[in-house]
Order: structure tokens, then sequence, then C-alpha cells
């Protein structure tokens, strides 16, 4: 649906608490905006979660200047009375298509954000349950799939390794817990049967940490490897600092196992 304003307060700004609305700032002698708001027009046309509403800066100047448009079309998606993203000139359908995709609100968008605040926190059985209902819709969605393994790495590291396995992601922070999942699973199925580590002062240590890894006793394991990365870190191929590295990015930076003892593993490092 797509409308010219009316009043910029209620068609905008208070309409956008209830639905996400999208604002074309154009103008009649302006050519750009005449190619541009029929691809708009059509879009809303089809959508169900969104408006489009059409400002004409030579009669609403002020809301234009207050939202700083200096050069139009200039598009503004506003979302509970603030600008989510904009963008100016000219784009093909396809990439407004592709753009608008990328920030409208979703519940499943919603749901990944409270998961990995809730992991950020330690929470691992609340992100999980903001989870679920997201790989029931998508069980496909790469970062739906890395957060749940985050989620249950300590509790079920096999299932967790599936998903990082089953999980194609290019952004760095995801990479880096997917490989902490993966970590965190060898060093489980390690503690299940520890005879291929090789015989060395700092053995006993080693399997210490991984039977309360297994156990959960996540502070205790973190402390025995910090012990190792101190005496002997080539041992297991840099086993016990992978770990610690693992254990910090799956607890978070807010744990507060990770608070405790971050300084002291990098000390430890030195």
């Amino acid at each position: 649906m797509s409308y010219e304003v009316n009043d910029f307060q209620t068609d905008v700004i208070d309409a956008s608490a209830e639905a996400p609305v999208l604002v074309d700032f154009w103008a009649s002698w302006c050519g750009p905006c005449r190619q541009l708001s029929p691809v708009l027009e059509s879009l809303a046309e089809e959508a169900e979660d969104w408006t489009l509403v059409k400002v004409d800066v030579d009669e609403n100047g002020a809301a234009a200047q207050q939202y700083g448009v200096r050069g139009i079309p200039a598009v503004k998606l506003f979302v509970d009375g603030e600008v989510a993203a904009e963008f100016t000139g000219v784009k093909p359908e396809h990439q407004i298509r592709d753009w608008l995709d990328e920030n409208l609100p979703s519940e499943e968008k919603t749901r990944i954000e409270q998961a990995n605040a809730a992991l950020q926190e330690g929470d691992h059985e609340e992100a999980e349950h903001l989870l679920w209902p997201v790989l029931e819709d998508n069980p496909d969605h790469d970062e739906a799939q890395v957060l749940m393994a985050r989620a249950l790495s300590f509790k079920d590291p096999t299932r967790a390794r599936a998903l990082a396995d089953e999980a194609t992601v290019a952004d760095p922070t995801l990479r880096q817990i997917r490989d902490s999942v993966k970590t965190i699973a060898r060093l489980q199925e390690l503690a299940e049967d520890s005879s291929s580590l090789p015989e060395n002062g700092v053995k006993d240590t080693y399997v210490a940490a991984l039977e309360a890894l297994k156990d959960q006793n996540l502070e205790t394991a973190l402390q025995h490897f910090i012990d190792v990365v101190r005496t002997n870190r080539d041992y297991d191929d840099d086993g016990a600092r992978k770990a610690c590295v693992a254990l910090f990015t799956l607890l978070g930076e807010k744990h507060p196992i990770t608070q405790e003892h971050r300084r002291t593993f990098d000390m430890a490092l030195y």
C-alpha cells in the first residue's frame, strides 16, 4: 500500500510504531524520482508488512530538512519512529528487494538478535529456546545453525558439531564460533578415550581438564588448561590454548568465568 503524506508525524512516525513505513522523498521535477517511484509503488502493492509513504520535498521541506535529505530520490525506512535504514538515488528492483529483506524487521531477526544477546550473557538455555522456532521454519539458516551449535556446545557436543558442519558462514565472528564448537566437540570425544595422548608431565593435568569439560565443570576445565599452557603449550598440538580460546568464545566476554580467567590466560601465554 502507498499514499501521499498528509501529516508526517501521524503517517510516518506514529504509523511506524505499528508497522515499518518506507518513505520516498521525491519531487515532480526530479527525473530519477520518476524512475524510482513506480518501482517502490509496485513493491508496496505486494507488501503485507510495510507501507510506502511518498513525501514531496517541495511541499514538506521541514520533514526533508529534519531527516537530512540533501539529494533525491531519498528512501528511508522508519521503524518505531526512527530511521532504521536508508539509501539515495535510483536502484534496480532486485537490489531494492535485497535491501528490504536485509533491513525489514521480522520475528526471525528478532529471535536471532535476542539469542545473540543471551549467548553474550552466558544464557545458553534461553538462546536455545529462542532459536528452535527459527530452525524449525528454516533448517538451513546458517547463522541460526551456528548460534544453536554454540548454545548446545557443552551439553550436546555431537549435535552442536553437526550443526556447525552444516553451516556455511563468511562472517569472521560466526566462523570463530563454528571452529570453537568443533574444538570443544573434539576435546569431549578425547575425554572418552585419552589413550592416544602422549605420555608427558602434563598429561594428567590435561586429562583432568578433559574430564571436567565432559562434566560441564567449565571453570575447573579452564584452570587445568591454563596450567598446561604455562607448562607445555605444545602438548596435543597446542590443544590447551585452543581449548581456552574456544571456551572464552563460546561462553562470551560477559560470562563470569571469562571475566575471571581471561587475564590469567593472557599472562600464561607469555
